[in-house]
């Protein structure tokens, strides 16, 4: 029996008695994911994408660990949340324009040591300051570098369009507008590398794109840490107290560590290791977070139907955004179908052992988005189910 039959068979003992669609989470391979994000890491803290988790209680949990520090959020409301509900170390990763958020943040001491927002504008602080309410706290603000890497005279950019802030003296210049406007202060510094830590250099049958891949990211690498470096330099002259720089994610931990400027380290998916993360020469995974659907029809030799199944990822619309068929192997989509919003076929010799209500079992082109479709997620322990917790979604919570 191969290592992913033996998997199979577990989950499917584990999740006998409930009804697909279900999801899960293995908490062997969860922790020693957990683990790896730690040895990369190599001493720095690692930061935990909430994005990529959506469920309290695999915070508490993974937080618990030795290696782990601090949450990013994604939503001022998420933010709040979290903080009154004991996270007392939450720093929301993108800007919010979430006035009545501002206004509670602004009028709660608590919520406003918990909390750090993001910037990359001075217009940010005219929002926040109108939104006020009349609340005096102090709003711990964190700058954000845009990490992109510009090539012939800024014409060619590769990188995700994130901040404005490119160079030392535009960040450091928004670090001193800050320090001039009563009620902010400046307490980090946040460089999310999304074209090394998030992009696969070793997809499967094309050799030449991930070869230039590598050679992109390598000639990225190098630059940023260049310039992050002498970021920090520059907001430092002006902040002093700086407390942390957040850099890196899952799929750079170990090269973002290697940098003296950067304090911590934030990744998430790398906990569910969904499937867009199988293609890294730097690490391998533990494949996580999983869901079932049920077989209900047998339409032909070689095919069954599962209800459900249209569960695509954010980003660029293609096959890679959808989820794989991962368990038993050998299932393929029906190319003139695709996943479906009712039902999905699945192709494969294999389809023939398939009875109606067996389980297949499926990978998320992505991590924390499956919490999205499930209200539960049911937490395995070798071959049996050992609790069941609620995803955001289970808690009343869709933050976007």
């Amino acid at each position: 029996m191969t290592a992913r039959a033996a998997d199979r068979a577990r989950y499917d003992r584990a999740t006998a008695q409930l009804d697909a669609p279900v999801a899960i989470v293995d908490l062997d391979a969860f922790d020693a994911n957990a683990d790896d994000l730690v040895r990369r890491a190599k001493g720095k803290p690692v930061r935990v994408a909430s994005k990529s988790v959506r469920c309290r209680a695999l915070l508490e949990r993974v937080l618990a660990r030795e290696g782990f520090a601090g949450i990013m959020s994604f939503t001022l409301a998420e933010s709040l949340w979290l903080a009154r509900s004991g996270f007392d170390d939450v720093l929301l990763a993108y800007p919010s324009a979430d006035r009545a958020r501002y206004a509670e943040l602004a009028a709660d001491p608590k919520l406003a040591a918990a909390v750090t927002v993001m910037i990359d504008d001075p217009a940010q602080l005219d929002l926040i300051d109108a939104a006020r309410a009349g609340g005096g706290e102090v709003v711990r603000v964190c700058l954000e570098l845009d990490t992109s890497l510009k090539l012939l005279g800024g014409r060619v950019r590769i990188g995700a369009r994130r901040s404005p802030l490119h160079s030392p003296a535009e960040v450091a210049e928004v670090a001193r507008a800050v320090a001039r406007r009563p009620g902010f202060k400046v307490v980090g510094i946040m460089a999310y590398e999304g074209h090394v830590a998030g992009v696969g250099d070793a997809v499967a049958g094309r050799p030449l794109r991930s070869r230039a891949v590598r050679l992109m990211q390598a000639a990225a690498r190098r630059e940023l840490a260049e310039r992050r470096a002498a970021v920090v330099r520059a907001v430092r002259e002006v902040v002093p107290d700086l407390e942390f720089v957040n850099g890196g994610g899952t799929g750079s931990v170990q090269h973002t560590a290697a940098e003296d400027a950067v304090t911590e380290i934030a990744a998430g998916s790398g906990l569910y290791v969904p499937r867009l993360f199988d293609n890294y020469t730097s690490f391998r995974g533990r494949p996580a977070a999983l869901f079932a659907l049920p077989v209900v029809r047998r339409p032909g030799v070689g095919v069954v139907t599962v209800l459900g199944g249209g569960y695509p990822a954010s980003g660029a619309p293609g096959a890679d955004r959808l989820p794989v068929p991962y368990l038993p192997e050998g299932l393929r989509y029906d190319p003139q179908e695709g996943a479906g919003e009712v039902q999905t076929p699945l192709l494969g010799p294999v389809a023939d052992d398939l009875l109606i209500g067996d389980k297949v079992w499926f990978r998320h082109a992505k991590a924390g988005e499956l919490c999205e479709r499930f209200d539960t997620l049911h937490l395995v322990e070798e071959d049996a189910v050992t609790a069941a917790v609620p995803t955001y979604r289970g808690e009343g919570h869709t933050f976007l």
